[in-house]
Formats: structure tokens, sequence, C-alpha cells
């Protein structure tokens, strides 16, 4: 099994002295109502806020423009270009910035067939969006080695908002997809939706 700070050191973590791995359920819900995050409903479910955004941002989602993507992407008003060195500056930001809180790392897979699925890894501000990676991303089997070199990472900041000015977004959210680094950064809005999305 690899050590977790390994685990996160693709991705530009040098140091993360507080990670949750792959926790269950319960205790998510558990994390995510001591920290505010959300409350339980009479049915026991728990319900948390998405704040200012109740879905996705379309004009808010950007691809990184490379040599990988130059020439295979329809770039428009869907798919919008973004520039390499920004997602580099946003990247290393977004890692400092959580370089000192609590993650929650999810390990899971997308897509059923074998043939074609993805292994993931969804680095997560929030328990309470590790509890939406959980519920919808494939689980590995109970006592999997899920130590893997991802096919896709997710780093999700709610918390950490870009500035226009110099990151290149057009708003303080955002949702970046960087298919040369398998990288998606998400940023400035709570809207779980963003993650299932990008993948």
């Amino acid at each position: 099994m690899v050590p977790v700070p390994t685990r996160l050191g693709a991705l530009g973590f040098a140091r993360a002295p507080h990670v949750h791995l792959n926790l269950s359920p319960a205790e998510l819900v558990e994390a995510a109502l001591q920290r505010g995050e959300g409350t339980l409903t009479d049915t026991g479910a728990l319900m948390a806020d998405t704040g200012q955004f109740t879905g996705r941002s379309p004009k808010d989602r950007f691809i990184v423009q490379d040599d990988l993507t130059a020439g295979s992407v329809w770039w428009g008003d869907i798919n919008i270009p973004f520039d390499s060195a920004k997602f580099d500056q946003l990247h290393q930001k977004m890692v400092a910035y959580l370089a000192d809180k609590e993650l929650y790392v999810r390990e899971a897979y997308a897509g059923a067939n074998p043939d074609y699925q993805l292994k993931l890894r969804i680095v997560n501000e929030l328990a309470w969006h590790n509890l939406f990676c959980y519920n919808l991303f494939l689980r590995p089997a109970a006592g999997a080695d899920t130590s893997w070199a991802a096919d896709f990472s997710i780093i999700c900041a709610p918390g950490f908002e870009a500035d226009p000015a110099t990151d290149g977004t057009r708003q303080k959210n955002f949702a970046i997809l960087d298919f040369t680094r398998k990288l998606l950064l998400i940023g400035g809005t709570a809207y779980a939706g963003e993650m299932k999305k990008g993948i």
C-alpha cells in the first residue's frame, strides 16, 4: 500500500498532513456535520447547501489548449480554450491553498466496462463532496489495492477563488480540464455536479 502523501505527490502535494482516505459514508456524514457543511433531514439524509451555484456554470468550464487538444477539440462557446501556463499557475495556487487543510481523498472508477474504465483519484476540500463521489463513481471491491497511478484526477476546492485578472478565468469560479495532465481543477463553486460532468 502506497502512503497517502506519496499518492498525492503526483498532484503536487509535497506535504499533506491532514488526509482522510476512502472514508465510509457514515464517517463522511459525521465529518460533514462536525464541520458545519450540512444538516440531517428528518429522514436521516445529509443535506448540504451548494451556495451561489445550484448548477453548472458552462461559461466557466475550460479545456487546456495544447499539442494534444489543439486539433482534436471543437473549440467555441462550449469548449473554451485555456492557457497551459495559466493552468499550471492555478494548480500551484490551489495546492498551496489546500496545504494546511483537511483533505478528503477518494479512489474510485468511472465506467463499468473494464476495457474503458478510468481509475480516479479525487481530492476534496469538503467531506460532503467526497460523499457525493462515493455515491456517484464506482467503488473498488473491499480491501482492493487502490494505490494506483490514476488515469484521471480531480482537485476540488470550493473555498479557493480565482483572480480573473491574473488567472485567465472569466470569474472567480472555474472548472478546467487538462487532458495532457489528466487533471480537472474545480474552484470557487460548491456545486458537486461539476466533478461528475468533468469526468
